[in-house]
């Protein structure tokens, strides 16, 4: 018993129906070569964002070192800036960095800092997987 569906009477026959009409080609093997992964673009911006030196302050952290009166010194700032990159060059992720009687909690990925503390006495810092003292 044949029976013969979409007037294709073997598979044979199919696909030479399918060859015949305007079907997208693979690209040439030099536009592969060409071409960029996703995988290379996106290493290629995380590197150049983990390249940038320029620490950030977050939101919540502007606000708390405007509400706190806290005034950062040129010093001060290139010492947060060298304690984030000792946390960093540590493998630490989310860091307590203390310059004098400040504290801040830096996220090391992203070079921001998340908040800032002026007044230590029995403070409790929490999820930090390090401290940088400095």
């Amino acid at each position: 018993m044949n029976i013969i569906r979409n007037n294709y009477a073997s598979i044979e026959s199919m696909r030479e129906q399918m060859a015949s009409q305007n079907v997208q080609k693979p690209l040439a093997k030099q536009e592969v070569q060409n071409s960029v992964s996703f995988a290379d673009v996106l290493q290629k911006t995380q590197q150049t964002v983990e390249q940038s030196d320029e620490l950030k302050f977050s939101k919540h952290a502007n606000e708390r070192l405007a509400s706190r009166n806290i005034d950062l010194s040129e010093e001060q700032m290139k010492r947060l800036e060298d304690g984030t990159s000792r946390a960093r060059q540590k493998g630490i992720n989310e860091s307590l960095v203390m310059i004098d009687d400040l504290a801040f909690i830096v996220n090391i990925k992203n070079n921001t800092v998340i908040t800032a503390v002026n007044d230590t006495t029995d403070a409790v810092f929490t999820n930090i997987d390090g401290a940088v003292i400095g």
